[in-house]
């Protein structure tokens, strides 16, 4: 009797979880400066006649384009947040933890101070994320003594730390009257100008890093057990570490390059759903995305509300992500599953 009883727990959590974020979803439509009615959005979204052109602009070209990247970038956050947890078994742990967003970040201002146009500086930031995995990736490999796991770590934090003084570089270099702004804000990270034509090339890249990582959630919960219990269950932990590294900053170079710098959500997000439906990957993964992509949304919309000026997403991700970690912190280092 009790395990069906928790089957259907777990299952009523993800469909209120669904139902939930559609809801936010629709009611983000709806708020905004120039307010839209519910039933004049669902004609729009019907195609149906009779609404005004000013109405079909504002939610066709500006607010759905916005909320569906709030909920990609959200989501896709969240879940390499939930990857990198598990792999290095600390709650601790975010997807900054390998350079991934320091690098995208110098990719994008690179672009930037070049003057070249959106795509070439998401292209950029793109670039940057992977190369500065690879790098971490290399130096890894050259140290051959020590924990394989805290040379890695200690290795993101070297080279996410070049990347960071690229950036003040470059900072120091551009236009203060045009190129400088921009940097500080797409730093600070905005969705404010984010278009649909935007989504086309990030949603591919986050789907085939998101697939595998689901398709081996069971053997990724398994390296939550350390690596010497991982061979003895037949995984091969090195391999499975590689791939879950490769997919989890795919993810997070690809919304990094749209959406700008954007932290806490790694962090915060996966250690909610892991109390919410407990630390096993398989759960831990499409709840940690749902609740991403709920937060993201809740924040952008906040963001664009909350006064005459855009706020830029990192402040108001901070407001919220330094307390909890504060909090995490206070309560101490616990058992890990």
């Amino acid at each position: 009797m009790t395990v069906p009883r928790i089957a259907r727990s777990r299952s009523g959590t993800a469909v209120w979880l669904v139902l939930a974020l559609a809801a936010c979803a629709f009611a983000a439509l709806l708020i905004g400066p120039y307010p839209l009615g519910p039933l004049e959005a669902l004609s729009i979204l019907a195609g149906s006649p009779g609404s005004g052109d000013r109405a079909e602009t504002v939610l066709l070209a500006i607010r759905l384009p916005r909320v569906a990247a709030s909920l990609l970038v959200g989501a896709a956050l969240a879940a390499a947040g939930a990857c990198y947890q598990t792999l290095f078994r600390n709650p601790l742990v975010s997807p900054d933890i390998l350079g991934v967003s320091a690098g995208a970040g110098l990719g994008a201002v690179l672009g930037i101070f070049l003057s070249l146009p959106v795509v070439a500086i998401q292209l950029l930031g793109f670039a940057g994320g992977l190369g500065a995995v690879m790098l971490v990736g290399f130096v890894a490999a050259a140290v051959r003594t020590g924990d394989r796991t805290l040379v890695l770590v200690l290795a993101g934090v070297v080279v996410g730390a070049l990347a960071g003084a690229a950036t003040s570089l470059l900072k120091v270099l551009a236009d203060p009257y045009d190129q400088l702004p921009a940097i500080t804000f797409w730093l600070l990270g905005s969705l404010a100008g984010v278009k649909t034509a935007d989504l086309f090339p990030a949603a591919p890249v986050v789907a085939a890093g998101l697939v595998p990582l689901a398709l081996l959630r069971w053997r990724i919960n398994v390296l939550a057990l350390g690596d010497e219990e991982a061979r003895a269950l037949g995984v091969e932990a090195g391999r499975l570490r590689l791939v879950v590294i490769v997919c989890a900053t795919l993810v997070t170079a690809s919304v990094v390059a749209v959406a700008g710098v954007v932290g806490w959500v790694g962090l915060v997000i996966p250690h909610i759903a892991r109390m919410i439906v407990g630390p096993g990957f398989g759960r831990l993964l499409p709840a940690a995305a749902l609740l991403g992509a709920g937060y993201m949304l809740a924040v952008d919309t906040l963001a664009r509300t909350i006064s005459g000026a855009e706020v830029p997403l990192g402040i108001l991700t901070a407001v919220v992500g330094a307390p909890f970690f504060l909090w995490l912190l206070a309560r101490g280092r616990r058992a890990w599953a």
